[in-house]
C-alpha cells in the first residue's frame, strides 16, 4: 500500500472515530427527549416566589411537617389508627418522587386514601398559585439529583 493510501485510510478512520465519539458524548445544546417528548431544562426557582412559599409553608404546613421540613419521626410507621404520620419534605422524604400535578392535588384535596393520610384539604384556603409557591420553597431543600428527577417526572408524567 502506498504512503498516500495509508494517509487516506488514516483520515477516513479519524473521521469515523470522531463521528462515533460525537454520538456518545451528550450535547448540552440538544433537548433531552424521552418517549418522543422533549423535556425542557429544569427551571430556575425565583427567589421572590421561594420567599413567599417559605412564609406560606410556615403558616400552613410547618405545624405538621416541621419547620425544617423534617416531618415526624418514624413517618413510615403507621399510627394506631392506621394512618401515616406527616412525612418530611426535604430530600430524606418521598415528596420528590411525585410530579407537581400529584403534589398539587394532594395539597388541594388533602386526605389521600392511597397513603391513609390525615392531611387536611387546602383547596378552600390556598390558591393554586399559593400551593405552587409552597412547592417552589420545598424544592429548594432537595439536592440536585432529586430535583432533576422530580422535574423529569413533572415534565413527562400525566399527573400521577
Amino acid at each position: 500500500m502506498t504512503k498516500r493510501r495509508w494517509l487516506g485510510l488514516i483520515v477516513v478512520l479519524a473521521v469515523v472515530a470522531l463521528g462515533v465519539l460525537s454520538l456518545a458524548v451528550p450535547r448540552l445544546d440538544r433537548p433531552v427527549v424521552i418517549n418522543g417528548t422533549a423535556v425542557p431544562p429544569i427551571p430556575v426557582l425565583n427567589a421572590d416566589r421561594v420567599t413567599q412559599g417559605k412564609a406560606l409553608y410556615a403558616q400552613y404546613c410547618a405545624s405538621c411537617h416541621g419547620a425544617n421540613l423534617e416531618g415526624v419521626a418514624n413517618w413510615k410507621k403507621a399510627l394506631p389508627d392506621g394512618s401515616l404520620p406527616p412525612p418530611p419534605h426535604d430530600s430524606s422524604g418521598h415528596t420528590w418522587h411525585h410530579s407537581d400535578a400529584l403534589l398539587l392535588r394532594i395539597i388541594a384535596d388533602g386526605d389521600d386514601p392511597a397513603f391513609n393520610s390525615k392531611m387536611p384539604a387546602f383547596k378552600g384556603k390556598l390558591t393554586v398559585d399559593q400551593m405552587r409557591l409552597i412547592l417552589d420553597f420545598i424544592k429548594t431543600r432537595w439536592d440536585k439529583d432529586k430535583r432533576e428527577l422530580q422535574w423529569w417526572l413533572t415534565a413527562t408524567n400525566d399527573g400521577s
